[in-house]
């Protein structure tokens, strides 16, 4: 957007300054070349009225002409009566005058006759010629002006113009860019938080300042994140309380277990009703997780890891189990709860403990690296069996006997933090987002 309002704001200003500078340079040209012309006639019509004056002799002419060179540019010349030419003639020669301009009578006194200018075109500049009359007869005096000449101060001029040209394009582009930032700094932080809501951090709320037209966006953004905020508390009590509710005829049920006269069926029962209690209670606390954990929950991957290592150690001693343990001294933050790391860690240790010889060892190991773009953490449960079969990951399929549902209870839980599960040989390697 910011580009975009820097090229429309300079691609603008840049029109306008053309259409201005452009009949502005052709003006100052003629005004220019016009200027040059009258100061050169005011030149040759002094000349003019020096020979016409009085009965000069041509030496006379010509160290007027040499004594007036230097008031200004261009070359003058003289043409007496008798064809001879005096000073340096213009390119193309001095057109000889074919009347005396209401000229002199013999013995007549009065100020010399001279004629209007004329302006005639030569090889590389122009001729400035005026007609006067003496008491032998037409004389002529020409002025030349070179090209240069004729536009002397002129590149100077348009300098000045490319400078002023240059000057208000360089306050379009700083106009521009002020309201640029303006317009997009508001709109660049309403996307990044529309991006933090995206991922889950309903606490996330957008700047109401700049324009009134982005001010009513991040408003708009903020009321959408406040009633998404209603939304999951309110979805979240009613699973808590079906999960609640569902306490009752579980209850009923244990006490019919309890009630059973086959103690080694009730056992078995029993276990399965303990078993269903727990997961309610599991389903009910993550219903009613703490606000302040918002909607994208996080842990140190490190202390839970070392954990359930703890919790699984005394089992792994009855079996005559080594378990190893690789972990970074340093926390390390991924974006999944600390109850859902620990059931899909539970779900892997326990496919090793179900489907591996005792006496299997086992490998936990932790590392950093890159995932998407972002930091990351990979988890990697190993262990010296046979091996995971082929589609043992695909939920309810099972060539052991199990349900099948451990895998995918670590896979479930670790694409919903924007991990990754996969399965190497014995090893099954967890790749979680960085907090």
């Amino acid at each position: 957007m910011r580009r975009r309002i820097m090229l429309l704001s300079v691609g603008m200003t840049t029109l306008v300054v053309l259409a201005f500078a452009v009949p502005l340079t052709l003006l100052m040209r003629d005004a220019a070349a016009e200027d040059a012309l009258e100061k050169a006639q005011l030149r040759a019509q002094n000349v003019a009225y020096y020979v016409g004056d009085k009965d000069h002799t041509p030496d006379d002419i010509s160290a007027y002409i040499e004594g007036v060179a230097d008031d200004g540019p261009g070359r003058i010349s003289v043409q007496l009566p008798d064809g001879t030419i005096l000073g340096e003639a213009p390119p193309g020669g001095v057109e000889k005058p074919d009347s005396v301009p209401g000229g002199y009578e013999s013995g007549k006194k009065g100020p010399p006759k001279v004629s209007a200018a004329t302006v005639r075109d030569v090889d590389g500049g122009k001729v400035t010629e005026i007609d006067v009359g003496t008491h032998v007869g037409p004389a002529g005096v020409c002025l030349f002006l070179t090209t240069a000449q004729l536009y002397d101060g002129l590149a100077l001029r348009i300098g000045f113009l490319i400078a002023g040209s240059l000057l208000v394009l360089l306050l379009s582009i700083a106009g521009a860019e002020l309201v640029s930032r303006r317009l997009a700094r508001p709109l660049e932080e309403t996307a990044r938080t529309a991006e933090r809501l995206a991922r889950g951090d309903t606490d996330a709320r957008a700047p109401t300042s700049g324009p009134a037209e982005v001010a009513q966006v991040g408003a708009a953004l903020n009321d959408l994140a406040d009633r998404i905020d209603e939304v999951i508390a309110v979805e979240r009590e009613a699973v808590a309380d079906l999960s609640h509710r569902l306490r009752t005829p579980l209850t009923a049920l244990r006490l019919q277990v309890e009630a059973l006269p086959d103690r080694e069926r009730a056992e078995e029962l029993n276990v399965q009703v303990n078993s269903l209690e727990r997961t309610l209670t599991a389903v009910i606390k993550a219903a009613r997780r703490p606000q302040r954990e918002g909607r994208v929950p996080h842990c140190d991957a490190v202390e839970v890891t070392r954990s359930r290592a703890a919790f699984w150690a005394p089992l792994f001693e009855d079996q005559g189990r080594h378990l190893t343990l690789d972990l970074p001294t340093p926390p390390a933050e991924i974006r999944l709860s600390a109850e859902d790391l620990a059931a899909a860690l539970d779900a892997l240790v326990e496919n090793v403990v179900a489907h591996t010889p005792d006496g299997t060892a086992a490998r936990i190991t932790l590392s950093r690296e890159r995932v998407a773009a972002a930091p990351g953490v990979r988890i990697v449960v190993a262990d010296e069996g046979p091996g995971i079969p082929l589609g043992a990951g695909t939920r309810g399929r099972s060539d052991r006997g199990s349900t099948g549902l451990g895998l995918d209870i670590a896979r479930r839980a670790t694409e919903a933090a924007g991990g990754t599960l996969t399965i190497h040989g014995s090893a099954v390697h967890l790749t979680f987002v960085g907090k």
